[in-house]
């Protein structure tokens, strides 16, 4: 109990550092991380074991007693070829241990303002005071409020037309610390933006990522977005992400997890409006003593609503996952058509998964369904690929690799499916000599 103490008093006056240094921002802004900061100092880091549904397969209590440095400053010297060599021809705004890098970020296509939040707030103040803080509620979320005290630099994005040049945005941690990573992405009416995600680590060792992204949906804009966690096995990575739809838009998402030591990805999709669609796919891929917690929510909220849940884990060694999925459609959103589905591949007689998917209904008319299935790679399969004359170390890595192109084929950017998919083959050890 004396550690998460400390920890407290040390998040406690990097804040007021903060506070100090960002004394110019607007006042709004100031308030808004006074209130956070309150919001987290109330309710902490959700470490208690019992009366704890959300976190009951998840437990934090080592992170909450860690302490990690704040406010180091932007590392020279990253290798974007090497970190991230799948964005060529893409747009990209680039942080480093939580600071914008300019030297790392891209010219910009015709139709896409991205910059810093830090900038934002100075050049889009309206929009950035519409959105910010609006979608990611932090009353009763300790990490979100934690994130929201803390809100300096970040990512803003703001699609104005249909934009032909998909967008990287990425976050890159090179050393022991804690990051509180924001992105705040926006879709003007009839607007279209594919954007990529990403958390990579430049080096080994921990390092504690509190991410919130919101994510706006104006009437009729599409937004394709791939989230993508590649941090080092020993980094803690907390991801909020809350997405507000319009009438008649489009979520596109895919989530990727290849790494991290422990991972909560937790992701709320609103749709708010008639006629929103929603299609969520995620991959997770976990070896060692790696941790996967996906807790997705999908709230149908208006009629004629239409979203699709799709998420598939492959699992070995010792290392454990999560997923919780629920769809609610609320009273008066009748005609929805929704459903959701998790599929788990287990590889080792000592891997775990805790799947749960739900549905509340509380409207009529509606078409809804869920599904949950976990199991090892089936001995017809590989007899048959054996008796082909393929090696059981091969005809495995074939199977898994079918396994995982359900997912991955939905990438249409083909140099990042390539890495996806060789990533994935790489984030599980028995196969790093077979591929």
């Amino acid at each position: 109990m004396t550690q998460a103490v400390a920890t407290h008093e040390q998040y406690e006056a990097d804040f007021r550092k903060l506070q100090e240094a960002r004394s110019a921002d607007p006042d709004w802004l100031k308030e808004l991380r006074n209130t956070a900061f309150a919001h987290f100092q109330e309710i902490g880091f959700p470490v208690a074991r019992k009366g704890n549904e959300q976190w009951k397969y998840t437990d934090v209590r080592k992170l909450a007693a860690e302490t990690f440095p704040y406010d180091t400053g932007a590392a020279a010297g990253v290798d974007a070829a090497q970190l991230f060599p799948f964005d060529d021809g893409m747009a990209r705004v680039a942080f480093v241990n939580g600071r914008f890098s300019q030297e790392l970020s891209t010219p910009l296509p015709d139709g896409l303002v991205a910059m810093s939040l830090a900038q934002a707030y100075a050049e889009h103040g309206e929009d950035v005071q519409r959105h910010l803080a609006r979608h990611a509620a932090y009353a009763d979320e300790g990490f979100t409020a934690l994130n929201t005290a803390f809100l300096a630099d970040g990512a803003f994005v703001l699609a104005e037309g249909v934009v032909q040049t998909p967008l990287h945005v990425v976050y890159v941690t090179t050393e022991r610390v804690v990051t509180h990573p924001r992105t705040l992405i926006v879709g003007r009416p009839t607007s279209e933006l594919s954007i990529v995600e990403s958390y990579v680590s430049a080096t080994g060792g921990a390092h504690f990522t509190n991410a919130v992204t919101e994510v706006a949906l104006e009437e009729g804009a599409q937004v394709t977005h791939r989230h993508l966690l590649v941090e080092s096995r020993e980094a803690y990575h907390i991801a909020n992400t809350r997405v507000h739809q319009s009438r008649d838009s489009v979520y596109r998402s895919l989530v990727y997890e290849a790494g991290g030591g422990l991972v909560r990805n937790d992701l709320t999709v609103l749709l708010d409006a008639e006629g929103a669609e929603a299609y969520l796919k995620g991959l997770y891929v976990t070896c060692g003593k790696q941790h996967v917690d996906n807790n997705i929510n999908i709230d149908h909220a208006k009629p004629h609503g239409y979203s699709r849940l799709y998420y598939k884990g492959i699992l070995d060694e010792q290392s454990r996952a999560v997923f919780g999925g629920l769809v609610m459609v609320r009273p008066g959103a009748d005609k929805t058509d929704a459903h959701q589905e998790d599929k788990n591949l287990i590889l080792s007689r000592e891997a775990e998964i805790d799947s749960k998917p739900a549905l509340e209904i509380y409207a009529d008319d509606v078409k809804a369904g869920h599904g949950a299935t976990a199991g090892a790679i089936a001995d017809e399969a590989l007899f048959y690929m054996q008796s082909r004359g393929i090696d059981p170390e091969r005809a495995m890595l074939f199977l898994v690799r079918g396994f995982v192109s359900e997912i991955l084929d939905s990438v249409t950017i083909e140099p990042l499916r390539n890495w996806l998919e060789e990533r994935t083959t790489q984030a599980l050890p028995r196969f790093r000599e077979v591929a």
